[in-house]
C-alpha cells in the first residue's frame, strides 16, 4: 500500500511539472514579424512588429556582412553584427550571424554567448579556436587551427576565443540560434565593469597584487 500510494505520489508530480518542463516559445503565427525598433510597447522578448504592409521587403536582404571590418583595433580585430538590432526581419525567428575581421595576431578575445549556440566557417586565413569546458570537464581547453573552408562548432555559455596564427588577414562568419545571442568579453566584464568590481575580489580571485589589479583596470577603462 505504502508503495502504490508513493508511486501515485510520484506520478502526479511529474503530470503537475510537466506543462513547464514541456513549454517552448510559441510558434509564430505568420511569415514575418519585422522588428519596430522604435516601438515604444512593452514586449517580454523581442521587439513588437511593423505591420506588414509597412515591413516592404527589404527585412529579407541584407549586404552589411560584404564589407570586411577596420581591424586597426586594441584587439587586432573587427566584428560586424547582424542581430535583430542590425537586422530586424530576423525578430523572433531565433538567428542572427556576425562577421569577423583579424589582423595578423588580431584576437576575439575571451567571450561567452549566453543565449546561443555558434557555429563558424573560417572564409580566409586560419584561426586558432579555442573552447574552454566548464569544471565538468575540468576545465578542459579545446582548440585546433581551423582554415579556410573549414567549420567549428562552440556551445551555448562555453567561454571561446580566436587568434590569427597567419601572416595574412584573416576572416570568419558565425551564425546563432538566437536572433539576439548576447555577449559577454571576459576581461572587459571583470576591468571594467559599472560601477567596478572592488579591487579586493579581484586580488583575492585572481591571487595577484593590488597594483596588477589597477593595472589591468586601466588598460579596460576605454573599454575594447
Amino acid at each position: 500500500m505504502g508503495y502504490s500510494k508513493t508511486l501515485a505520489d510520484g506520478l502526479f508530480a511529474m503530470l503537475f511539472l510537466a506543462p513547464s518542463v514541456l513549454a517552448t516559445d510559441p510558434d509564430p503565427l505568420q511569415d514575418f514579424y519585422v522588428a519596430d525598433l522604435d516601438g515604444k510597447a512593452v514586449s517580454v522578448n523581442g521587439h513588437t512588429c511593423k505591420p506588414m504592409p509597412e515591413a516592404g521587403d527589404d527585412f529579407l536582404f541584407s549586404s552589411k556582412l560584404a564589407k570586411a571590418g577596420n581591424t586597426s583595433t586594441p584587439n587586432g580585430s573587427a566584428v560586424t553584427e547582424l542581430d535583430v538590432a542590425e537586422w530586424p526581419g530576423t525578430n523572433t525567428l531565433g538567428v542572427s550571424m556576425n562577421r569577423v575581421d583579424f589582423a595578423p595576431e588580431g584576437t576575439n578575445p575571451p567571450h561567452i554567448h549566453p543565449r546561443a549556440t555558434e557555429i563558424g566557417i573560417v572564409m580566409k586565413g586560419e584561426l586558432l579556436v579555442g573552447i574552454l569546458g566548464s569544471l565538468d570537464s575540468g576545465n578542459k581547453l579545446y582548440s585546433r587551427v581551423v582554415r579556410a573552408g573549414e567549420t567549428f562548432l562552440i556551445p551555448r555559455s562555453l567561454m571561446h576565443f580566436q587568434f590569427n596564427v597567419g601572416k595574412t588577414e584573416a576572416s570568419m562568419v558565425v551564425s546563432f540560434n538566437s536572433q539576439n545571442p548576447g555577449i559577454v568579453f571576459v576581461p572587459l566584464t571583470l576591468f571594467s565593469s559599472n560601477p567596478p568590481i572592488p579591487t579586493p575580489v579581484l586580488t583575492k580571485a585572481l591571487r595577484v597584487e593590488a597594483g596588477v589589479v589597477e593595472l589591468l583596470k586601466s588598460k579596460f577603462a576605454a573599454g575594447f
